[in-house]
């Protein structure tokens, strides 16, 4: 971890979403210093996340950050991500300039597309065996 975060953060991910997954995907090819952990919110870990943080269990299109006992949703959860991920990804925070209530309609417009988009799976996905600890179960 880095001295800001002693603990792992958590993504919880829509697990049957294509984009949602790629993304995972994206975060642990790039976290090499292995800062995040993820759930699928359509697991039992993820569902008591959420009930633990206030979130409606059935809110399975919002993108959910867990970091320093606090939840994270939408597009802040997504700045807040690619600040902790290596090289240039952090230039994207500059996003947050843009206020909240414009990022998380952009946002919505995606989330609401996103299996026509990028496809829908009929069950959660597996992670990788190398990827198994990174998945919370």
């Amino acid at each position: 971890m880095d001295e800001l975060h002693k603990e792992p953060s958590i993504v919880l991910y829509d697990g049957v979403c294509g984009l949602c997954n790629g993304v995972v995907r994206f975060v642990i090819r790039r976290d090499t210093r292995k800062r995040f952990r993820f759930a699928a919110l359509q697991s039992d870990s993820g569902r008591s996340l959420l009930r633990r943080f206030g979130l409606p269990a059935e809110a399975l299109h919002s993108f959910v950050l867990i970091e320093d006992g606090r939840a994270y949703t939408k597009s802040t959860a997504a700045l807040r991500l690619v600040l902790r991920l290596p090289g240039l990804w952090p230039l994207l925070y500059a996003g947050a300039l843009v206020p909240r209530p414009l990022r998380d309609a952009a946002y919505d417009a995606v989330a609401r597309n996103r299996y026509r988009w990028f496809g829908k799976h009929e069950a959660c996905l597996m992670p990788r065996p190398e990827w198994k600890d990174r998945f919370i179960e």
